[in-house]
């Protein structure tokens, strides 16, 4: 597959093969996607599909066994652990349906993490700032436990976009959510992505979400059927 100039995700024949107790499950099957810049694709498909997984390689967060991936102009599959933590740190913000925030740091620290970890200076003054983007100026000091997991979410969407990353992977981020807490995660999450022009890979079990997005792709047996 050529690379378009304005691609910024690329899979090319991307195969994944974990080790279980069973022996070796094919997780992803020969996948191809190409994700042009300021794109949100919408990804849908059955539990056991591939779909977490395929975030998981965009994020660099799991090795391919074959084919080729290129997420804004770096070759994920040749890179070092080391590497490929500095290019999540540059270029990619994660949001997870089960939040991942740090119990013993109040959601200011929270967001200003992957800041504080790069060496940014101002960490905390933009952690303030999108906090308060996302209606928690008032929350700054309280820590996860004492948040209700709307308002956990809404940290956690503060750190993924604090750094002002290219790209955008959200795994089921309303999973945990009542349906209207939900609703409003997703028109925040919207909001903030055009915001921030940043390109989104959402993963979700709700194909009204998924028609948000600009182009929706279905996942079946660690297979792409359709984009």
């Amino acid at each position: 597959m050529t690379k378009k100039l304005n691609t910024i995700i690329n899979l090319n024949n991307v195969v994944l093969t974990l080790t279980s107790n069973a022996g070796k499950v094919n997780i992803l099957r020969g996948i191809n996607l190409d994700i042009k810049s300021g794109e949100t694709i919408g990804v849908i498909g059955p539990s056991g599909s591939g779909k977490t997984s395929m975030l998981m390689v965009i994020a660099g967060l799991e090795k391919i066994n074959a084919g080729n991936i290129t997420v804004a102009d770096y070759a994920l599959n040749t890179m070092s652990e080391d590497k490929l933590a500095l290019f999540r740190q540059s270029h990619v913000g994660i949001v997870f349906q089960d939040f991942h925030l740090v119990p013993t740091m109040t959601a200011l620290e929270n967001a200003a993490m992957p800041l504080e970890f790069a060496g940014h200076g101002d960490a905390i003054k933009r952690a303030r700032t999108e906090l308060e983007a996302v209606g928690l100026g008032h929350r700054l000091d309280h820590y996860p436990g004492q948040l209700s997991g709307g308002e956990q979410q809404r940290v956690a969407l503060a750190r993924a976009f604090t750094p002002e990353p290219s790209i955008l992977l959200a795994d089921e981020p309303t999973g945990n959510l009542d349906g209207e807490t939900g609703k409003k995660i997703m028109d925040l999450l919207f909001s903030l992505k055009d915001r921030c022009n940043t390109t989104m890979v959402l993963v979700t079990h709700q194909p009204e979400l998924a028609m948000r997005c600009s182009r929706t792709i279905h996942m079946q047996d660690g297979k792409i059927s359709n984009e």
